[in-house]
């Protein structure tokens, strides 16, 4: 029988079994190590299959920046008047927060110079955002009211925060994500609880610069409103006043004061105000009559609406003060600037300053469409409304031509 048969030369031994056994040990410790590479290896999960180009190691560096804070103030409380110093700000407010992710990236010299030549292809449009966003939030023809509430520059930082926020995600992204390798457009950073590029950026960079900001703008917001006393200024104004808006708002407060958890005193504040807020045309800052023989057009151009006077009329309605007095005055400032922001924030977003247009156009008409026609009775007239920045860029370019 074929079991009684001893191993002949072709049949396999039972050495060759046991090699064969080795051989599948190994494949499969050799499995088990691969798998353990890639699930528990270097901090218990950040190894990935990414390749060693697109990730990136963050090394220890401090937070640097070239900004003048102090001149910085004025800029932000004048961003219109301070247009091209605004600009400059912005430049060097945005590559300090790339120059810092950069140097956190441990990127090289060469790559470093990059950084700032790419931010320089996307600064012209960045800065125009930024821009129209703040000064679309901030309010500049309530200084006077910021300044007695002693917030106008603390103010102005505020609203940078909230503009440089909403683009230094998109700025460090785009330009670290052109100038780095990635993989399906991502960097991917090593090791364990470590920030992206854009959250370095906002909390090494950017809340540092703002801190440093608001603690100058606090000093210098009181300050002036102490000097406020002081002042009585005289000046003649020229302004078209084309519409009137008349509002009322009411705001409560309450306060608590507790020991070991139990209520033992409480204050209550109800606040009411009537606004008359005035919207209009600064003539003196601009106003241009033009006659084209050519075209019979006259044209008439005004300044963009704004702001001329806001005036606010408080009164308490309710005061029942706890016997710990809780309330101070600062609460009473607070509650007044709430009501006039709001007041001015609704008017702001409606459309009173399409209707402050409408009523200047009928009022040009009114006024010069006689006196036009009385010249020549083809000549039309024609009313342009043109933004400061533009007439102020309009009148430094013509200078140069002059000089």
């Amino acid at each position: 029988m074929r079991d009684n048969y001893q191993n002949g030369p072709g049949q396999p031994d039972e050495g060759f079994s046991a090699a064969r056994l080795i051989v599948f040990l190994l494949a499969l410790a050799l499995l088990g190590f691969i798998a353990y590479r890639y699930y528990f290896a270097e901090g218990g999960g950040s190894y990935t299959n990414i390749p060693k180009e697109v990730q990136i190691k963050y090394v220890p560096s401090d937070f640097k920046s070239d900004i003048d804070y102090d001149n910085a103030l004025p800029i932000l409380a004048n961003p219109v008047r301070y247009s091209r110093e605004f600009e400059a700000l912005i430049h060097d407010f945005n590559l300090s927060l790339l120059t810092h992710v950069a140097n956190r990236m441990n990127l090289s010299d060469s790559l470093k110079i990059r950084v700032r030549q790419e931010y320089e292809k996307h600064h012209p449009y960045i800065h125009e955002l930024m821009f129209n966003d703040f000064v679309a939030m901030r309010d500049s023809t309530s200084t006077v009211y910021n300044t007695w509430y002693q917030n106008e520059l603390t103010s102005a930082v505020d609203v940078l925060h909230e503009v440089a926020s909403k683009y230094t995600c998109f700025l460090i992204n785009q330009i670290m994500g052109t100038l780095l390798p990635t993989q399906e457009g991502k960097i991917y950073v090593k090791g364990t609880d470590v920030n992206t590029p854009c959250g370095v950026a906002l909390t090494e960079g950017l809340q540092p610069m703002i801190a440093r900001l608001k603690e100058r703008a606090t000093v210098q917001d009181f300050t002036l409103s102490k000097g406020i006393f002081q002042e009585r200024v005289e000046k003649a104004i020229a302004e078209l006043g084309t519409m009137e808006i008349r509002d009322r708002k009411g705001i409560g407060t309450s306060k608590q004061t507790k020991v070991l958890g139990v209520d033992v005193s409480s204050t209550e504040m109800e606040m009411s105000a009537i606004s008359i807020l005035k919207v209009g045309f600064k003539l003196d800052k601009f106003f241009d009559v033009n006659l084209s023989s050519k075209s019979n057009i006259v044209t008439v151009t005004l300044p963009e609406p704004e702001i001329l006077s806001h005036e606010v009329y408080p009164r308490i309605d309710k005061l029942d003060i706890g016997w710990m007095r809780e309330l101070d005055q600062a609460d009473f400032n607070k509650n007044m600037d709430v009501l006039r922001k709001e007041f001015r924030r609704e008017a702001l977003e409606s459309d009173v300053m399409d209707k402050a247009k409408q009523r200047a156009i009928e009022l040009m008409d009114t006024m010069m469409t006689p006196m036009i026609k009385g010249l020549n009775n083809r000549y039309e007239l024609k009313v342009r409304f043109k933004s400061v920045t533009k007439i102020e860029d309009e009148q430094e370019n013509s200078s140069k031509l002059d000089n």
